[in-house]
């Protein structure tokens, strides 16, 4: 890995006996706990990571902000907030290293996926002072208008598991080509994260190979990387992480543009400096 690489997307969950979930989830995960985090990431030569607030917690963010404080320099973090978080608390979040808010557009309750345009913005306003990116957890072919409804929005976006559509769809997919018009405005970012969430295949999960190149093409220098480490919700086998980084060699075999992805462009994103 180059220096300063960083995993873009990682959780930390537990210890369950003094962290009450949130009676809303919709997945209960084993205890997966920073220290065990950070010898993976020492294990793997990766010096930065980004903690995202799983949906086991709702909006309430007392264990990534726990981590945050253990290794101010190393983490930064994507927290879940409610609308009317005050400003004080923003402000509080952001000195600890929260450089975005997540929303989670997939795994609601009812199972319905939904935009709720007026509430976003609403919440990306509030953000928008500190610099704050959104981050969605969504399925881009559900919105084939993707960059139409993003046009003008407030801050910067940010997609996770490269779209989070399956590939059998393909990608000429109107949600998907509408994520790569939205990537070429320069208004989002997309993470190359989770392959076995979209792809109908085991490691090496081939058919994500052309998603991930048509990406990184499009906008190299608005992409990044993440392990989804500790994988939860995982239907199929286990992987190994070492494994998932050796896809990059594939994803991005251009040894200056996976510089760009693994430490370039999650600095200016997280702020690292």
């Amino acid at each position: 890995m180059p220096a300063l690489s960083c995993d873009s997307h990682a959780h930390v969950c537990g210890p369950a006996a003094l962290h009450a979930y949130s009676p809303q989830r919709i997945y209960t995960p084993p205890d997966a706990l920073y220290r065990d985090y950070r010898a993976l990431l020492d294990t793997l030569g990766i010096e930065r990571a980004v903690l995202v607030q799983p949906s086991v917690y709702g909006s309430d963010n007392t264990v990534l902000l726990q981590a945050l404080a253990q290794d101010p320099a190393r983490l930064r973090g994507v927290a879940v907030i409610e609308p009317d978080t005050p400003p004080a608390e923003l402000k509080r979040m952001h000195v600890l290293g929260v450089r975005g808010v997540r929303c989670n557009i997939v795994d609601v309750k009812d199972g319905k996926g939904r935009l709720p345009l007026a509430q976003l913005q609403a919440l990306a306003h509030a953000i928008a002072p500190l610099g704050w990116h959104m981050e969605f957890l969504m399925h881009v072919d559900e919105f084939p208008e993707l960059d139409q409804l993003l046009a003008d929005f407030p801050v910067e976006v940010v997609f996770g598991h490269l779209g989070y559509m399956a590939t059998g769809k393909g990608m000429d997919a109107p949600g998907f080509q509408s994520l790569l018009r939205l990537l070429r405005s320069r208004r989002a970012w997309v993470k190359l994260t989770g392959p076995y969430r979209i792809s109908a295949a085991g490691l090496p999960y081939p058919d994500v190979t052309p998603f991930a190149h048509a990406l990184t093409e499009a906008v190299p220098d608005r992409i990044v990387w993440g392990s989804d480490w500790p994988h939860v919700m995982l239907k199929g086998p286990m992987p190994n992480d070492g494994d998932l980084c050796d896809l990059l060699t594939d994803w991005v075999p251009d040894a200056a543009i996976r510089q760009k992805v693994l430490a370039d462009n999650p600095a200016r994103l997280y702020g690292f400096y």
